[in-house]
């Protein structure tokens, strides 16, 4: 069975770090990876005790390098899946900044990113607003 969204963009968040990984749902594995936990991006950086948007978009930029060597930037003509509410709400509001540093460094590094959003919660919720308003 094949999945309509092969390819996903995962992020995961601390305090200290950020890990960016690229998921293929069809094997269950991650195709490829970039982290502020690695040596060479580590040292790079002068994050001190926090990662912040800069930091970000090192990994993005550091993971879209990775994918175009896997040959996989435009996710098998298919594009990458990034949920952007998802990943701001599991992460938190403040780290909204750090969400979208990532995803627009992959995008300006060519990578074909198809951002899904649940538009029909927001829709239910615009028609119940306007219906009060008129």
């Amino acid at each position: 069975m094949t999945v309509l969204k092969r390819y996903v963009l995962r992020l995961f968040m601390s305090i200290k770090y950020i890990t960016a990984n690229v998921v293929d749902r069809n094997n269950g594995r991650i195709v490829t990876t970039a982290s502020t936990v690695e040596h060479s991006i580590k040292n790079s950086l002068e994050c001190g005790r926090t990662c912040n948007a800069k930091a970000a978009a090192i990994v993005g930029e550091v993971l879209a390098m990775r994918l175009k060597v896997e040959g996989l930037q435009d996710g098998q003509g298919r594009g990458i899946h990034a949920d952007i509410k998802k990943e701001i709400e599991k992460k938190g509001f403040k780290s909204r900044t750090k969400v979208w540093a990532v995803i627009n460094s992959l995008r300006n590094n060519g990578v074909t990113l198809i951002l899904d959003d649940d538009d029909d919660d927001d829709d239910e919720y615009r028609d119940r607003s306007f219906e009060g308003h008129r």
